[in-house]
Protein backbone atom coordinates (compact mmCIF):
# COMPACT_ATOMS: atom_id res chain seq x y z
CA UNK A 1 0.00 0.00 0.00
CA UNK A 2 1.59 3.34 -1.09
CA UNK A 3 1.62 6.20 1.41
CA UNK A 4 -1.32 8.48 1.41
CA UNK A 5 -0.30 12.12 -0.23
CA UNK A 6 0.55 14.68 2.73
CA UNK A 7 -2.24 16.69 3.65
CA UNK A 8 -1.55 20.85 3.46
CA UNK A 9 0.40 22.23 6.14
CA UNK A 10 -2.78 24.11 8.17
CA UNK A 11 -4.42 27.67 6.45
CA UNK A 12 -1.76 26.53 3.34
CA UNK A 13 -3.22 25.82 0.42
CA UNK A 14 -0.69 22.73 -0.69
CA UNK A 15 2.47 20.86 0.87
CA UNK A 16 5.68 20.99 -0.11
CA UNK A 17 5.87 17.22 -0.63
CA UNK A 18 3.12 17.29 -3.15
CA UNK A 19 4.88 19.75 -4.73
CA UNK A 20 8.15 17.48 -4.85
CA UNK A 21 6.38 14.60 -6.17
CA UNK A 22 4.92 16.18 -8.84
CA UNK A 23 7.75 17.11 -10.90
CA UNK A 24 9.49 14.12 -9.76
CA UNK A 25 7.26 12.41 -11.63
CA UNK A 26 7.57 14.67 -14.68
CA UNK A 27 3.87 16.19 -14.49
CA UNK A 28 3.77 20.09 -15.17
CA UNK A 29 3.33 22.03 -12.15
CA UNK A 30 -0.16 24.10 -11.94
CA UNK A 31 0.43 27.82 -11.62
CA UNK A 32 -0.96 27.82 -8.63
CA UNK A 33 1.25 25.27 -7.44
CA UNK A 34 4.21 27.53 -8.59
CA UNK A 35 3.20 30.82 -7.18
CA UNK A 36 2.34 29.33 -3.54
CA UNK A 37 6.07 27.26 -3.83
CA UNK A 38 7.91 29.78 -4.21
CA UNK A 39 6.25 32.91 -2.26
CA UNK A 40 5.95 29.70 0.86
CA UNK A 41 9.77 28.97 0.21
CA UNK A 42 10.22 33.01 0.85
CA UNK A 43 7.95 32.87 4.03
CA UNK A 44 9.81 29.93 5.35
CA UNK A 45 6.76 27.57 5.43
CA UNK A 46 8.72 25.46 2.38
CA UNK A 47 12.15 23.83 4.53
CA UNK A 48 15.34 24.55 2.65
CA UNK A 49 15.42 20.37 2.01
CA UNK A 50 12.21 20.56 0.81
CA UNK A 51 13.14 23.19 -2.12
CA UNK A 52 16.77 21.48 -2.27
CA UNK A 53 14.66 18.33 -3.56
CA UNK A 54 12.26 20.32 -6.12
CA UNK A 55 15.07 22.23 -7.23
CA UNK A 56 17.08 19.10 -8.10
CA UNK A 57 13.70 17.83 -9.91
CA UNK A 58 13.99 20.34 -12.01
CA UNK A 59 17.23 20.11 -12.91
CA UNK A 60 16.26 16.35 -14.02
CA UNK A 61 13.15 16.79 -15.90
CA UNK A 62 12.78 20.38 -16.66
CA UNK A 63 10.09 22.88 -17.35
CA UNK A 64 8.16 23.89 -20.32
CA UNK A 65 7.78 27.43 -21.45
CA UNK A 66 4.66 28.22 -18.99
CA UNK A 67 5.99 26.98 -15.91
CA UNK A 68 8.97 28.39 -16.66
CA UNK A 69 7.28 32.26 -16.98
CA UNK A 70 4.72 31.91 -14.16
CA UNK A 71 8.04 30.67 -11.67
CA UNK A 72 9.81 33.91 -12.89
CA UNK A 73 6.25 35.83 -12.42
CA UNK A 74 6.45 34.37 -8.90
CA UNK A 75 9.80 35.19 -8.19
CA UNK A 76 8.78 39.06 -9.48
CA UNK A 77 6.17 39.01 -7.40
CA UNK A 78 7.96 38.32 -4.25
CA UNK A 79 9.51 41.77 -4.18
CA UNK A 80 9.03 45.41 -5.42
CA UNK A 81 8.93 46.72 -9.26
CA UNK A 82 11.19 49.74 -10.47
CA UNK A 83 9.28 52.31 -12.55
CA UNK A 84 11.36 54.60 -14.74
CA UNK A 85 8.46 55.87 -16.28
CA UNK A 86 9.04 59.21 -14.56
CA UNK A 87 12.51 59.77 -16.40
CA UNK A 88 12.15 62.70 -19.16
CA UNK A 89 13.30 63.17 -22.21
CA UNK A 90 14.75 66.63 -23.45
CA UNK A 91 11.19 67.09 -25.46
CA UNK A 92 9.56 66.10 -22.36
CA UNK A 93 8.35 62.79 -23.61
CA UNK A 94 9.70 59.24 -21.62
CA UNK A 95 13.11 58.37 -21.56
CA UNK A 96 14.12 55.45 -23.53
CA UNK A 97 15.52 52.83 -20.71
CA UNK A 98 17.83 49.70 -21.66
CA UNK A 99 20.14 47.12 -19.97
CA UNK A 100 22.78 44.85 -20.69
CA UNK A 101 23.18 41.12 -18.44
CA UNK A 102 26.37 38.92 -19.65
CA UNK A 103 26.46 35.53 -17.83
CA UNK A 104 30.02 36.29 -16.82
CA UNK A 105 33.54 35.26 -17.59
CA UNK A 106 36.90 35.88 -17.78
CA UNK A 107 38.05 39.72 -18.55
CA UNK A 108 34.69 40.58 -19.04
CA UNK A 109 34.71 44.51 -18.50
CA UNK A 110 31.97 45.02 -20.93
CA UNK A 111 29.31 47.08 -18.82
CA UNK A 112 31.76 49.73 -17.53
CA UNK A 113 32.78 51.05 -21.35
CA UNK A 114 29.02 50.28 -22.25
CA UNK A 115 26.66 52.15 -20.00
CA UNK A 116 28.44 55.07 -20.95
CA UNK A 117 28.54 55.06 -24.57
CA UNK A 118 24.80 53.92 -24.37
CA UNK A 119 23.88 56.78 -22.53
CA UNK A 120 25.33 59.24 -25.07
CA UNK A 121 22.81 58.74 -27.83
CA UNK A 122 19.75 59.69 -24.59
CA UNK A 123 19.32 56.13 -23.59
CA UNK A 124 19.10 55.67 -19.59
CA UNK A 125 21.27 52.72 -18.85
CA UNK A 126 20.06 51.18 -15.33
CA UNK A 127 22.72 48.80 -14.65
CA UNK A 128 22.16 46.97 -11.59
CA UNK A 129 25.23 44.60 -11.29
CA UNK A 130 26.61 42.26 -8.68
CA UNK A 131 30.14 41.13 -7.44
CA UNK A 132 32.36 38.24 -8.67
CA UNK A 133 32.25 35.08 -7.42
CA UNK A 134 34.93 32.13 -8.28
CA UNK A 135 36.28 32.60 -11.74
CA UNK A 136 34.40 34.98 -13.10
CA UNK A 137 34.86 38.72 -12.28
CA UNK A 138 32.12 40.98 -10.47
CA UNK A 139 31.38 44.58 -12.08
CA UNK A 140 30.90 45.88 -9.08
CA UNK A 141 34.30 44.76 -7.28
CA UNK A 142 36.30 46.20 -10.74
CA UNK A 143 34.12 49.78 -10.11
CA UNK A 144 35.06 49.71 -5.87
CA UNK A 145 39.01 49.62 -7.00
CA UNK A 146 38.35 53.43 -7.98
CA UNK A 147 38.68 55.54 -4.54
CA UNK A 148 35.68 56.94 -3.52
CA UNK A 149 33.00 55.21 -6.12
CA UNK A 150 30.30 53.67 -3.87
CA UNK A 151 28.13 50.39 -5.32
CA UNK A 152 24.72 51.06 -2.87
CA UNK A 153 22.60 53.80 -3.53
CA UNK A 154 18.73 54.36 -2.69
CA UNK A 155 16.14 53.96 -5.50
CA UNK A 156 15.82 57.74 -5.57
CA UNK A 157 19.82 58.44 -6.04
CA UNK A 158 19.59 55.93 -8.81
CA UNK A 159 16.90 57.42 -10.57
CA UNK A 160 17.77 60.82 -10.14
CA UNK A 161 21.26 59.74 -11.82
CA UNK A 162 19.45 58.42 -14.57
CA UNK A 163 17.89 61.97 -14.93
CA UNK A 164 21.02 63.76 -14.80
CA UNK A 165 23.77 61.38 -16.57
CA UNK A 166 21.91 58.87 -18.35
CA UNK A 167 23.93 56.33 -17.16
CA UNK A 168 24.04 54.21 -13.33
CA UNK A 169 26.30 50.95 -12.54
CA UNK A 170 24.88 50.01 -9.13
CA UNK A 171 24.24 46.87 -6.43
CA UNK A 172 20.62 45.89 -6.84
CA UNK A 173 18.89 46.59 -3.57
CA UNK A 174 17.11 43.70 -1.60
CA UNK A 175 13.54 44.33 -2.69
CA UNK A 176 13.82 42.87 -6.39
CA UNK A 177 13.11 39.18 -6.40
CA UNK A 178 13.87 38.34 -2.80
CA UNK A 179 12.72 35.01 -3.96
CA UNK A 180 15.58 34.81 -6.63
CA UNK A 181 18.17 35.41 -3.90
CA UNK A 182 17.36 32.94 -1.22
CA UNK A 183 17.11 30.20 -3.56
CA UNK A 184 20.31 31.16 -5.44
CA UNK A 185 22.04 30.52 -2.41
CA UNK A 186 20.48 27.14 -1.98
CA UNK A 187 21.25 25.98 -5.65
CA UNK A 188 24.86 27.06 -4.69
CA UNK A 189 25.22 24.33 -2.19
CA UNK A 190 22.78 21.86 -3.30
CA UNK A 191 24.40 21.25 -7.08
CA UNK A 192 21.54 22.54 -8.95
CA UNK A 193 22.96 25.69 -10.18
CA UNK A 194 23.23 24.17 -13.99
CA UNK A 195 19.02 23.84 -14.21
CA UNK A 196 18.62 26.34 -16.84
CA UNK A 197 14.99 27.35 -16.24
CA UNK A 198 16.09 28.10 -12.58
CA UNK A 199 18.88 30.12 -14.12
CA UNK A 200 16.89 31.82 -16.97
CA UNK A 201 14.25 32.85 -14.34
CA UNK A 202 16.97 34.53 -11.67
CA UNK A 203 18.15 36.68 -14.18
CA UNK A 204 14.99 37.06 -15.78
CA UNK A 205 13.13 38.22 -12.40
CA UNK A 206 15.76 40.78 -11.71
CA UNK A 207 15.97 42.00 -14.94
CA UNK A 208 11.82 42.08 -15.64
CA UNK A 209 11.51 43.62 -11.85
CA UNK A 210 13.93 45.91 -12.36
CA UNK A 211 11.73 47.51 -15.24
CA UNK A 212 14.10 48.45 -18.14
CA UNK A 213 12.37 48.42 -21.09
CA UNK A 214 14.56 47.10 -23.87
CA UNK A 215 17.17 44.22 -22.38
CA UNK A 216 20.34 42.77 -24.38
CA UNK A 217 22.13 39.08 -23.17
CA UNK A 218 25.57 38.74 -23.50
CA UNK A 219 25.02 34.43 -23.26
CA UNK A 220 28.94 33.39 -23.25
CA UNK A 221 29.83 29.70 -23.68
CA UNK A 222 33.30 28.34 -23.93
CA UNK A 223 35.75 27.24 -21.02
CA UNK A 224 35.56 30.35 -18.91
CA UNK A 225 31.72 30.92 -19.21
CA UNK A 226 29.07 29.16 -17.29
CA UNK A 227 27.99 27.52 -20.24
CA UNK A 228 30.61 25.44 -21.74
CA UNK A 229 28.48 24.21 -24.45
CA UNK A 230 27.08 26.25 -27.53
CA UNK A 231 24.00 24.00 -27.86
CA UNK A 232 23.42 24.59 -23.67
CA UNK A 233 24.25 28.51 -24.06
CA UNK A 234 21.96 28.65 -27.23
CA UNK A 235 19.07 27.16 -25.06
CA UNK A 236 19.33 29.62 -21.87
CA UNK A 237 19.92 32.70 -24.68
CA UNK A 238 16.57 31.25 -26.49
CA UNK A 239 14.96 30.87 -23.02
CA UNK A 240 15.47 34.09 -21.57
CA UNK A 241 14.68 35.68 -25.03
CA UNK A 242 11.21 34.10 -24.44
CA UNK A 243 10.51 35.14 -21.05
CA UNK A 244 11.64 38.57 -21.67
CA UNK A 245 9.52 39.02 -24.52
CA UNK A 246 6.18 37.56 -22.76
CA UNK A 247 6.92 40.14 -19.94
CA UNK A 248 6.46 42.88 -22.62
CA UNK A 249 10.46 43.65 -22.82
CA UNK A 250 12.24 43.98 -25.85
CA UNK A 251 14.85 41.61 -25.64
CA UNK A 252 17.75 40.31 -27.56
CA UNK A 253 20.61 37.99 -27.10
CA UNK A 254 23.99 38.03 -28.28
CA UNK A 255 25.82 34.64 -28.13
CA UNK A 256 29.58 35.63 -27.45
CA UNK A 257 33.00 33.34 -27.20
CA UNK A 258 34.67 33.04 -23.57
CA UNK A 259 36.79 29.98 -25.01
CA UNK A 260 39.47 33.04 -24.48
CA UNK A 261 39.35 35.63 -22.08
CA UNK A 262 38.46 39.24 -23.55
CA UNK A 263 40.87 42.22 -23.88
CA UNK A 264 44.23 41.84 -22.20
CA UNK A 265 43.45 42.05 -18.13
CA UNK A 266 41.70 39.79 -15.68
CA UNK A 267 41.41 41.75 -12.02
CA UNK A 268 39.55 44.54 -10.73
CA UNK A 269 41.57 47.68 -11.14
CA UNK A 270 43.82 46.83 -14.35
CA UNK A 271 40.55 45.98 -15.99
CA UNK A 272 39.28 49.65 -14.86
CA UNK A 273 42.34 50.76 -16.74
CA UNK A 274 41.55 48.97 -19.39
CA UNK A 275 37.72 49.89 -19.86
CA UNK A 276 39.44 53.90 -19.53
CA UNK A 277 42.04 52.75 -22.52
CA UNK A 278 38.68 51.96 -24.75
CA UNK A 279 36.33 55.12 -23.65
CA UNK A 280 39.26 56.93 -24.84
CA UNK A 281 39.42 55.57 -28.25
CA UNK A 282 41.99 52.88 -27.75
CA UNK A 283 41.86 49.67 -26.01
CA UNK A 284 41.97 45.59 -27.37
CA UNK A 285 40.05 45.22 -30.61
CA UNK A 286 37.79 42.71 -29.00
CA UNK A 287 36.47 44.61 -25.75
CA UNK A 288 35.58 47.32 -28.67
CA UNK A 289 33.99 44.66 -30.82
CA UNK A 290 31.58 43.58 -28.56
CA UNK A 291 31.30 47.25 -26.51
CA UNK A 292 29.70 48.32 -30.14
CA UNK A 293 27.71 45.14 -31.00
CA UNK A 294 26.36 45.52 -27.43
CA UNK A 295 25.45 49.25 -27.72
CA UNK A 296 23.94 48.95 -31.47
CA UNK A 297 21.98 46.71 -29.98
CA UNK A 298 20.49 48.27 -27.18
CA UNK A 299 20.02 51.31 -29.09
CA UNK A 300 18.04 49.76 -31.71
CA UNK A 301 16.06 47.92 -29.25
CA UNK A 302 15.11 51.20 -27.39
CA UNK A 303 14.59 53.15 -30.90
CA UNK A 304 17.79 54.86 -31.67
CA UNK A 305 18.51 54.04 -35.23
CA UNK A 306 20.94 56.23 -37.74
CA UNK A 307 23.90 56.36 -35.28
CA UNK A 308 27.16 54.65 -35.03
CA UNK A 309 28.22 53.97 -31.08
CA UNK A 310 32.02 53.31 -32.09
CA UNK A 311 32.13 57.64 -33.12
CA UNK A 312 31.00 58.12 -29.52
CA UNK A 313 34.35 56.22 -28.37
CA UNK A 314 36.42 57.89 -30.95
CA UNK A 315 35.34 61.50 -30.50
CA UNK A 316 35.62 61.28 -26.31
CA UNK A 317 31.92 61.59 -26.05
CA UNK A 318 31.56 58.21 -24.02
CA UNK A 319 34.32 59.41 -21.87
CA UNK A 320 32.73 62.45 -20.91
CA UNK A 321 29.34 60.72 -19.31
CA UNK A 322 31.93 58.21 -17.61
CA UNK A 323 33.68 60.53 -15.83
CA UNK A 324 30.27 61.89 -14.59
CA UNK A 325 28.68 58.64 -13.81
CA UNK A 326 31.68 57.86 -11.48
CA UNK A 327 32.16 61.54 -10.09
CA UNK A 328 28.16 60.98 -8.75
CA UNK A 329 28.67 57.77 -7.13
CA UNK A 330 31.51 59.33 -5.02
CA UNK A 331 34.02 58.68 -7.31
CA UNK A 332 37.34 60.23 -8.39
CA UNK A 333 37.87 59.68 -12.16
CA UNK A 334 41.16 60.63 -12.07
CA UNK A 335 42.50 58.98 -8.94
CA UNK A 336 45.59 56.46 -9.12
CA UNK A 337 44.15 53.06 -8.98
CA UNK A 338 45.49 50.67 -7.09
CA UNK A 339 48.28 49.07 -7.50
CA UNK A 340 49.95 44.46 -6.53
CA UNK A 341 52.34 45.07 -4.59
CA UNK A 342 54.22 41.72 -6.30
CA UNK A 343 54.31 40.37 -9.85
CA UNK A 344 55.73 37.37 -11.79
CA UNK A 345 56.54 36.80 -14.92
CA UNK A 346 55.59 34.35 -16.86
CA UNK A 347 57.54 33.56 -20.41
CA UNK A 348 56.89 31.69 -23.41
CA UNK A 349 58.71 28.20 -23.60
CA UNK A 350 59.53 28.26 -26.99
CA UNK A 351 58.81 30.02 -30.19
CA UNK A 352 55.42 30.35 -31.92
CA UNK A 353 52.44 31.11 -32.68
CA UNK A 354 49.96 31.33 -29.81
CA UNK A 355 46.89 28.97 -30.47
CA UNK A 356 44.99 28.61 -27.45
CA UNK A 357 44.80 30.71 -24.12
CA UNK A 358 42.09 28.89 -22.00
CA UNK A 359 39.76 31.44 -20.54
CA UNK A 360 38.86 29.13 -17.55
CA UNK A 361 42.58 28.84 -16.62
CA UNK A 362 43.44 33.13 -16.28
CA UNK A 363 40.54 33.00 -14.41
CA UNK A 364 41.54 30.22 -11.81
CA UNK A 365 44.39 31.90 -11.92
CA UNK A 366 43.59 35.45 -11.46
CA UNK A 367 40.91 34.38 -8.53
CA UNK A 368 43.78 32.43 -6.36
CA UNK A 369 45.89 35.61 -7.18
CA UNK A 370 43.41 37.18 -5.45
CA UNK A 371 41.28 39.07 -7.95
CA UNK A 372 38.42 37.04 -6.75
CA UNK A 373 35.87 35.08 -4.03
CA UNK A 374 35.38 31.60 -2.98
CA UNK A 375 32.59 33.03 -0.50
CA UNK A 376 30.30 35.96 -0.89
CA UNK A 377 31.92 37.26 2.22
CA UNK A 378 35.40 37.26 1.04
CA UNK A 379 37.36 40.55 0.40
CA UNK A 380 38.97 40.46 -3.06
CA UNK A 381 42.03 42.15 -3.57
CA UNK A 382 42.06 45.62 -6.00
CA UNK A 383 45.35 45.36 -7.56
CA UNK A 384 45.55 41.44 -8.22
CA UNK A 385 44.88 39.73 -11.45
CA UNK A 386 46.60 38.55 -14.74
CA UNK A 387 47.99 40.93 -17.84
CA UNK A 388 48.13 38.95 -20.77
CA UNK A 389 50.61 40.10 -23.82
CA UNK A 390 50.08 37.80 -26.41
CA UNK A 391 46.42 36.68 -27.61
CA UNK A 392 45.76 33.19 -30.08
CA UNK A 393 47.43 34.28 -33.16
CA UNK A 394 49.96 36.28 -31.82
CA UNK A 395 53.40 35.45 -33.01
CA UNK A 396 55.51 34.95 -29.42
CA UNK A 397 59.50 34.60 -29.14
CA UNK A 398 61.70 32.26 -26.64
CA UNK A 399 61.64 34.01 -23.41
CA UNK A 400 58.73 36.85 -24.23
CA UNK A 401 56.88 37.55 -21.26
CA UNK A 402 53.09 35.75 -22.06
CA UNK A 403 51.80 36.38 -18.81
CA UNK A 404 52.24 38.56 -15.46
CA UNK A 405 50.65 37.79 -12.46
CA UNK A 406 49.82 40.34 -9.77
CA UNK A 407 49.05 40.48 -6.11
CA UNK A 408 49.73 41.36 -2.64
CA UNK A 409 50.33 37.55 -1.25
CA UNK A 410 52.95 36.58 -3.00
CA UNK A 411 52.62 32.74 -1.25
CA UNK A 412 49.93 32.40 -4.16
CA UNK A 413 52.07 32.42 -7.37
CA UNK A 414 52.94 28.78 -7.37
CA UNK A 415 48.94 28.34 -7.09
CA UNK A 416 48.12 30.50 -9.71
CA UNK A 417 50.98 29.30 -11.99
CA UNK A 418 49.68 25.45 -11.50
CA UNK A 419 46.10 26.80 -12.69
CA UNK A 420 48.13 28.29 -15.93
CA UNK A 421 49.59 24.63 -16.07
CA UNK A 422 47.90 23.45 -20.08
CA UNK A 423 46.78 26.51 -20.08
CA UNK A 424 47.93 27.94 -23.84
CA UNK A 425 49.39 26.31 -26.53
CA UNK A 426 52.33 27.53 -28.87
CA UNK A 427 52.53 25.73 -32.68
CA UNK A 428 55.96 26.14 -34.05
CA UNK A 429 56.01 28.73 -36.89
CA UNK A 430 55.92 26.98 -40.24
CA UNK A 431 53.93 23.91 -39.16
CA UNK A 432 50.47 23.61 -40.58
CA UNK A 433 48.95 24.04 -37.10
CA UNK A 434 50.42 27.51 -37.36
CA UNK A 435 49.47 28.22 -40.86
CA UNK A 436 45.70 27.50 -40.84
CA UNK A 437 44.91 28.62 -37.32
CA UNK A 438 42.34 31.49 -37.13
CA UNK A 439 41.05 32.65 -34.01
CA UNK A 440 37.31 31.74 -33.25
CA UNK A 441 34.93 34.66 -34.01
CA UNK A 442 33.83 36.63 -31.07
CA UNK A 443 30.02 36.89 -32.31
CA UNK A 444 28.65 33.50 -32.44
CA UNK A 445 24.90 34.30 -33.08
CA UNK A 446 21.97 36.36 -32.47
CA UNK A 447 18.90 35.47 -31.29
CA UNK A 448 15.93 37.76 -31.58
Amino acid sequence: MTDPSPAPTPHEPFDAVEVIRAKRDRHTLTGEQIDWVVDAYTRGVVAHEQMSALAMAILLNGMDRSEIARWTAAMIASGERMDFSGLRAPDGGVKPTADKHSTGGVGDKITLPLAPLVAVYGVAVPQLSGRGLGHTGGTLDKLESIPGWRADLTNQAMMDQLQDVGAVICAAGAGLAPADKKLYALRDVTGTVEAIPLIASSIMSKKIAEGTGTLVLDVKCGSGAFMKDEAQARELARTMVDLGRDAGVTTTALLTDMSTPLGLTAGNAIEVEESVEVLAGGGPADVVELTVALARAMLAGAGVTGVDPAEALADGRAMDVWRRMIAAQGGDPDAALPRARQSHVLTAPEPGVLTRLDAMAVGLAAWRLGAGRARREDPVQAGAGVRMHAKPGDTVQAGQPLLTLLTDTPEQFDRALAALEGGFDIAPAGSGEAASFSPRPLLIDRID
